[in-house]
């Protein structure tokens, strides 16, 4: 089974859904806690990363040494 974009109709639907499930009310914390997790996320990544790099040239600088 092949699995595409999300069309608009399919949005609307999974909108409307959670709309249901959640409430008018608590839609814009949720809304609020995700995009504060996708930021962490980010941030934490972004961190490893530079760590990663940062490993990469020590390793470099030390087989260069020897």
């Amino acid at each position: 089974m092949c699995i595409g974009a999300i069309g608009w109709q399919e949005g609307l639907l999974i909108l409307a859904i959670v709309l249901l499930l959640f409430g008018a009310s608590r839609l814009p914390a949720l809304a609020r806690s995700l995009g504060k997790a996708a930021n962490e996320f980010k941030k934490a990544k972004n961190e490893g990363d530079t760590d990663s790099a940062a490993a990469e040239k020590r390793d470099k600088n030390d087989r260069n040494d020897a």
